[in-house]
């Protein structure tokens, strides 16, 4: 009987997790699953459990909490600040709206915590400079939560990084430990 308990509450749990995962979108996304317009960019396998490179609060239209992540190649880029970037370098971007947490607020005594709420979307930038040649050597997608954008938004993304082209079309910068 106990067996039988412990497995109800492994389920229970699972579907708990499960749950609150798709609460904030981005539970088991698609990797090398469907591939986006314009670039033929996939979620790349495993990038929730790449290291963060810096996150951001970004005003305006977007309004939104955003994580940047790298893999390897493109985190000891950063790590390095070496320039251009080395193919292969990839980096995901995820982005959350913002809300006010009730629970953090009550233990701080007042309104002054916010955290990530309702997902926006994930993009990923690839560096490869012979497949991308003429955007910069980055190729660009967008995921609305872990499925391809279908829009022809992404193909604007050159356009926006081009500003940046003397930090290799990179808007984000390494935060280093305080």
């Amino acid at each position: 009987m106990k067996l039988v308990n412990i497995a109800v509450l492994a389920l229970v749990i699972a579907g708990v997790l499960a749950t609150a995962s798709l609460c904030i979108g981005y539970a088991s996304p698609q990797a090398g699953g469907i591939a986006s317009p314009v670039y033929g960019i996939t979620l790349p396998a495993g990038f929730r459990d790449w290291k963060v490179i810096s996150v951001a609060h970004e005003a305006g239209k977007n309004d939104d909490l955003r994580v940047l992540l790298g893999n390897d190649i493109a985190l000891k880029a950063f790590r390095d600040a070496k320039l251009p970037y080395p193919d292969g370098a990839i980096i995901a971007r995820m982005a959350w709206r913002y809300t006010p947490s009730d629970v953090n607020d009550q233990s701080f005594g007042q309104r002054q915590s916010w955290v990530a709420g309702t997902p926006i979307n994930t993009q990923v930038d690839v560096k490869d400079s012979r497949k991308y040649a003429t955007t910069g050597g980055w190729g660009f997608a967008q995921f609305k939560p872990g499925k391809p954008d279908p829009t022809a938004a992404i193909a604007t993304c050159y356009a926006c990084h081009a500003k940046v082209a003397a930090d290799d079309f990179v808007f984000t910068h390494y935060a280093s430990t305080p």
